[in-house]
């Protein structure tokens, strides 16, 4: 017997077929309607990830407990903070969150080492997406790493922090790039979606054109796997050509397909 959804849907567009296409995505489509309004299920499932979303922003991140399941796996963490004190104020100005409070400035300044890599996990705008998928991206990612002789720093997980708070890091570190794993802005159908944004040279002061971008990095969206082996080329190139941003373009595509057992018929 069929729900109400299903006949809402096949009354609508006059084909069931409607239906399995909604089970390979999550955007809203085929939602149907009652007469002039859409169904009760899809108002309510709307009103609960716009709720989801908002509480993705608002949510703070549990720093303990990602350092706990962090050195679970054997890496170093340190914690610190952004100069915005409280969510509101990180939320109100977006200025605070690119630069260090003055303890965790003082702190990298007595602790710096020459690095190749810099690693930060900052909140951003979903402490939930690093809470979820930090640990296990750096699994994917040291795991390809491990055959080559490259140096990282601990993670240095920053409350309040934005991307560009990376580039103090790794110029305070004398890192040769930074790698920033940040919360992305919460989505009605991604509220723990992870980007990764890659910098050569880090300075404070560069623009977000020197970076290079790995976005929705999920079990949902880009899996750790595929997402580790991008940031693999994007980081080799960039040691190699000694740039990062604009001027380095992600060529993985062919590769990237075949990891993920998937044919990329433009190649063809």
């Amino acid at each position: 017997m069929r729900g109400e959804d299903d006949m809402v849907i096949k009354d609508t567009f006059g084909d069931s077929s409607w239906q399995a296409l909604r089970r390979h995505t999550a955007a809203r489509i085929a939602l149907g309607r009652h007469g002039v309004s859409v169904p009760t299920s899809a108002q309510l499932a709307f009103q609960l990830a716009h709720a989801q979303a908002r509480d993705a922003v608002h949510l703070a991140l549990d720093g303990e407990a990602l350092a706990r399941a962090l050195a679970a796996q054997g890496q170093d963490c340190v914690q610190l903070h952004s100069a915005a004190a409280t969510r509101a104020e990180y939320l109100q100005r977006p200025d605070l969150g690119r630069r260090l409070d003055d303890v965790s400035r003082a702190r990298l300044v007595t602790g710096a080492t020459r690095v190749d890599l810099a690693l930060v996990a900052a909140d951003g705008l979903s402490a939930l997406a690093i809470q979820r998928h930090a640990a296990p991206f750096l699994a994917a990612l040291r795991a390809r790493l491990a055959a080559e002789a490259w140096t990282l720093s601990p993670v240095y997980v920053v409350a309040q922090g934005r991307v560009a708070i990376g580039d103090e890091v790794g110029q305070l570190l004398q890192a040769k790039a930074v790698l920033v794993l940040i919360g992305e802005r919460p989505g009605l159908s991604s509220p723990d979606s992870l980007g990764l944004y890659l910098t050569w040279a880090p300075t404070v002061g560069l623009l977000d054109e020197r970076r290079n971008c790995i976005s929705n990095v999920r079990p949902e969206g880009l899996a750790y796997a595929p997402a580790a082996y991008r940031l693999h080329y994007l980081l080799s190139q960039a040691f190699s050509r000694q740039l990062s941003g604009v001027a380095l373009k992600d060529e993985t595509v062919e590769e990237g397909a075949a990891l993920a057992g998937s044919r990329n018929f433009l190649l063809e």
